[in-house]
C-alpha cells in the first residue's frame, strides 16, 4: 500500500516547515500517519493479513520514536503535529 507520488507530495506540501522540506520530524510522522491510516483500513477488510499487520506495528512504533525524538526538541511542535493529524498529546 504505497502512497502514489501525488498523494505524498500533497502531504509533504500540508506539513513541511519550509519550502523544500521534506525530511523534517512533522513531514515523517504525517507520511506514516497516512500510511498507517491507510493500512489499518485495509486490515478491516482482511483481518488475517498477519504480514501487514506486523508492518502496521512497525510503522506505529517508528512514528511513537519520531514524535518522541521531536518532544526532546521542542514539545511545542509535537502539540502542534498531534493537534494536525489529530492524535492526543
Amino acid at each position: 500500500m504505497p502512497l502514489s507520488t501525488a498523494q505524498k507530495q500533497q502531504v509533504i506540501d500540508e506539513y513541511q516547515t519550509v519550502k523544500g522540506d521534506t525530511g523534517s520530524p512533522e513531514v515523517q510522522i504525517a507520511l506514516l500517519t497516512t500510511r498507517i491510516t491507510r493500512l489499518a483500513d485495509h486490515l478491516k477488510e482482511h483481518a488475517h493479513d498477519v504480514h501487514s499487520r506486523r508492518g502496521l506495528l512497525s510503522m506505529i512504533a517508528k512514528r511513537r520514536r519520531l514524535i518522541n525524538f521531536l518532544k526532546k526538541v521542542d514539545d511545542k511542535r509535537v502539540k502542534d503535529i498531534l493537534g494536525k493529524i489529530g492524535m492526543k498529546a
